[in-house]
């Protein structure tokens, strides 16, 4: 694996870094969102991923660099093939090996930026997973935080709360700083419904978004006082981490020493350089269906319903569906979500429990699969959809991105049968090459050297039937991987 080499002298940016934080695995929007694919991967409502609205919020060259993201091994090529598909460059991808909340996240994207942009950086922390429209109003606060943090402030949004919303922590903001930005008088956790609607009386209280601006230096001045063990732990991490490809993996067994805690326990609650920007711009965690329902474009009778529905004498209602056409018919404020293998339905006011369903459903071995994959999983070529399973063979669709190639593989239990439905597929077995196109086959004997590609300029798709006595993804013997897979 070839060792990642950073100038020691990197140039000065006036830019902003920012840094994008992709490794959650939300189960509140279940069962679209998945433990392999959740909800920052998944598109809701439009033709673009959560993670790709955010890319396309710091794309402006004028005032962005390109972005650093903070995912997982798990993710890694969902991150690389939805912002490759955007066309928008990444400056790096770093790699948890495993999860230690926020602040070990923080303190490993500022020391690699401080090493990639220099110390004066100011880095922007954004999680993939928020709906934000992104106006006027929005980039006028990312500049009154820009600016906050090149003062030496560590900068966070608070959102005008629109209800005394319990899911949210909020801030209290204190004196005037004269440019926008106000000082943090305190942090509140997550508050009673009694004590929400207090504070929302009261005024000056504001939803804690989980955005910030850091300045590099600071930054990493307040996490040697206030955290160390997770500064040391993830300055090691970085220092001794490794190249895979585009992916930069952190050291697994420093990253691992990190405490478990969030940055604003770390730092944010502790440190006298707190400060918040107040902000009007639409904002939303999208932690719950009804959140995206409030989020949604609603019809006379306050429905969000997505394509493929039919509802009907239905009010204030969630009706979505990622497979089935679905049918909704005398329903009032409820949540009616059908991915490809499993519907949920339930009051929209309960949506925040959905998590608790998740936890039963995953406890138990006939319906754990419902909470780990969907049928449909993506690879760094393309992905495949499950069809059909069946006692000794199984059905797939496979789709593979123009220019990408599978690895040269071989399996001990299964044949595979090929059958070309629409672009170009070169498929190799054993020593034969040869082009398939719409409406032709192959067979791939049980133990065959084989491998497929992509050589045209659309996506090959094709229906493959596997058949023998373990159909397992774990039965691939990889000779040849152009993606580290070996």
């Amino acid at each position: 694996m070839r060792r990642k080499r950073i100038s020691r002298n990197p140039p000065m940016t006036q830019k902003i870094v920012p840094v994008i934080m992709a490794g959650g695995k939300g189960t509140r929007l279940w069962p679209l969102s998945r433990a392999t694919a959740p909800k920052q991967f998944i598109q809701f409502v439009g033709n673009k991923t959560l993670f790709q609205d955010t890319l396309e919020r710091v794309s402006d060259p004028a005032l962005y660099e390109a972005p650093i993201v903070v995912t997982n091994e798990e993710f890694r090529f969902l991150v690389a093939e939805q912002a490759r598909a955007l066309a928008i460059p990444l400056a790096a991808v770093l790699l948890e090996p495993v999860a230690r909340n926020t602040a070990a996240a923080v303190a490993a994207a500022a020391t690699l930026a401080a090493e990639l942009f220099g110390k004066d950086t100011i880095i922007q922390m954004l999680a993939s997973d928020h709906e934000i429209l992104a106006d006027k109003s929005y980039f006028d606060c990312i500049r009154i935080a820009r600016d906050a943090a090149a003062a030496g402030k560590l900068v966070t949004f608070g959102i005008n709360p629109t209800e005394p919303a319990t899911g949210y922590g909020y801030i209290e903001i204190g004196e005037a700083l004269g440019n926008g930005a106000h000082k943090v008088s305190r942090f509140v956790e997550k508050p009673a419904l009694d004590k929400a609607e207090q504070m929302l009386a009261d005024g000056g209280f504001y939803w804690n978004s989980g955005i910030f601006m850091f300045p590099v230096t600071e930054l990493i001045a307040e996490l040697q006082e206030y955290a160390p063990d997770v500064l040391k732990a993830a300055g090691k991490a970085v220092s001794k981490a490794s190249r895979d490809l585009d992916f930069t993996r952190l050291d697994a067994d420093h990253f691992a020493k990190s405490p478990d805690i969030s940055i604003d326990y770390a730092i944010m609650e502790k440190t006298s350089k707190a400060a918040v920007v107040p902000s009007p711009f639409k904002w939303s965690d999208m932690g719950s269906w009804d959140a995206v329902w409030k989020s949604g474009v609603r019809d006379d009778n306050g429905n969000v319903a997505a394509a493929n529905t039919t509802v009907v004498n239905t009010r204030n209602s969630l009706v979505m569906t990622h497979g089935v056409h679905l049918a909704v018919q005398g329903m009032d404020d409820v949540a009616v979500i059908a991915s490809e293998d499993a519907v949920y339905v339930g009051p929209l006011k309960d949506s925040q429990n959905v998590g608790q369903l998740v936890k039963m459903l995953a406890s138990a071995s006939a319906t754990a699969k419902f909470t780990e994959t969907h049928p449909t999983s993506y690879r760094p070529w393309g992905g495949y959809t499950s069809i059909f399973n069946g006692d000794r063979f199984q059905v797939k669709r496979i789709f593979v991105t123009p220019g990408k190639k599978l690895s040269l593989q071989k399996h001990h239990h299964r044949s595979e049968h090929w059958v070309v439905v629409k672009g170009t597929a070169e498929v190799t077995i054993g020593d034969n090459v040869q082009m398939l196109r719409e409406n032709e086959s192959v067979y791939i004997p049980l133990g065959e050297v084989h491998r497929l590609a992509n050589p045209g300029k659309i996506v090959l798709e094709l229906i493959e039937v596997q058949t023998g006595s373990y159909l397992g993804e774990d039965d691939i013997i990889r000779i040849v991987d152009e993606f580290g897979r070996t």
